[in-house]
């Protein structure tokens, strides 16, 4: 059997073609189009003439170069002229994605007196002899600060603060769309952990809770770390503990599709020890799992044996392990071979896993899913939202598994977690945290 990675076109864009209005023409366009590679999506039609049509085709490419092919294709073999080309992901991005607002209304003289001067400095006098009145008065109270510095940005790498800002956007857009907070992105331009830490310490009253992102590793264990012992806002870094709570989600679900109940006897194996692993790694062992851990990194390995986890060698852990959690970013390196019959297996990393999914079921596993399955937005917003409600110091493990429970609990038969659209998923991760603190 290949083992070679499946690519799947990814690049979404939109052509906008005319094309003669005849019997068969578009029929013949759309087959040059797929036999090219291209993933045809959405066809709208703008416009019927009596000799032509225009259409815009949503179309799915590899990349730069095969959408030239594709565009060469088409003036080769057909009669149809490509007008436009959109790229579907930059016209998304145009003039960024957040903008701060107002939150009350300003259309008279009196409302100016209320909101700003004179009005205001009763507020601030409220709040300079009770400190906490902040929470209530300012935004403060519905606010998290979203800090990088672009060291570890999605698969991309280090590619430094500004070019990982789309990215600080879109999480910002996900918590007002899916529990209202504020979030806003902070870029910091330093490498040096202690830097960062004092950057985010002097700027973290603005925020009622701090969301690290994207930093490389093991910086961002320090700087978690240290952030959580100066700091009295609940920090969290997302690629660690975001990715943990929903692939906990995961596996609870996974258990219950093959009939398993969540024993703590059940052994689970993190391949991969970074950021995302090692989180993964510490909430497993946090619910009562046993853990063991592979990574040829000497200071990965030390960190999971001081959290309670055991470090073997990746054979063994394939020959041990009831789950298996692979984060490494190794495309193919867990063979069909190494799989033991009756396994569940996520294989995370993208944008391809370490084993495809449908080749470990092959192999032998009654369950396994890719990193498609595992979506951190289930999660952060939720436990952001109730941390601040509650006025949490800490987003603390416990929070973390009655988050991953809730998530859990709404997956449909044959899902591992429900989609981050799930109208109920968002209200149940916060009222499972909130009766934490009853």
């Amino acid at each position: 059997m290949s083992t070679s990675p499946i690519r799947i076109p990814e690049e979404d864009i939109v052509l906008l073609i005319r094309n003669p209005h005849v019997s068969g023409s578009l029929g013949h366009l759309l087959s040059v189009i797929g036999d090219e590679g291209g993933l045809i999506g959405n066809i709208e039609t703008q416009f019927i003439g009596r000799e032509n049509s225009v259409r815009a085709i949503a179309l799915s490419v590899y990349d730069q170069d095969h959408l030239e092919r594709i565009q060469e294709t088409i003036k080769e073999q057909t009669e149809a002229e490509v007008l436009e080309v959109k790229d579907l992901v930059f016209e998304r991005h145009e003039g960024g994605k957040i903008h701060s607002g107002r939150t009350h209304e300003l259309e008279r003289v009196d409302d100016l007196r209320y909101i700003y001067t004179p009005g205001v400095a009763r507020v601030c006098r409220a709040i300079q002899e009770q400190p906490d009145l902040a929470r209530r008065y300012t935004s403060i109270g519905n606010s998290v600060g979203i800090f990088t510095n672009g060291t570890r940005v999605l698969g991309l790498g280090d590619i430094g603060p500004l070019a990982s800002m789309p990215v600080m956007e879109g999480k910002a857009v996900l918590y007002d769309r899916f529990v209202g907070l504020s979030a806003t992105p902070i870029l910091v331009d330093t490498k040096d952990p202690e830097e960062f830490i004092q950057t985010v310490e002097k700027v973290a009253p603005s925020f009622g809770g701090i969301h690290l992102e994207d930093i490389s590793s093991p910086e961002c264990y320090h700087i978690e770390d240290e952030l959580n012992r100066r700091l009295s806002q609940p920090v969290m870094h997302d690629d660690q503990h975001g990715t943990a709570t929903v692939l906990l989600a995961a596996v609870l679900s996974a258990l219950r599709e093959t009939g398993r109940s969540d024993d703590p006897s059940l052994v689970c194996a993190q391949i991969g020890l970074g950021a995302a692993g090692f989180g993964i790694a510490r909430l497993l062992l946090d619910y009562g799992f046993q853990v063991i851990g592979s990574d040829p990194q000497p200071d990965s390995q030390q960190r999971l044996i001081d959290y309670g986890g055991t470090v073997v060698e990746l054979a063994e852990a394939m020959q041990t392990a009831d789950v298996v959690v692979a984060t490494t970013g190794v495309v193919g390196l867990i063979k069909p071979a190494m799989i033991r019959p009756g396994q569940i297996v996520f294989a995370i990393s993208n944008p391809v896993s370490e084993i495809i999914p449908e080749e470990a079921i092959q192999a032998g596993a009654s369950f396994a899913a890719d990193g498609k399955s595992v979506n951190n937005a289930l999660a952060f917003p939720g436990l952001f939202k109730a941390a601040l409600a509650v006025q949490s110091t800490e987003i603390s493990s416990t929070m973390k598994i009655a988050a991953a429970k809730a998530i859990s609990a709404l997956a449909d038969q044959g899902e591992v977690v429900p989609s981050v659209f799930h109208p109920d998923v968002h209200e149940d991760v916060i009222q499972a945290v909130l009766k934490l603190f009853e």
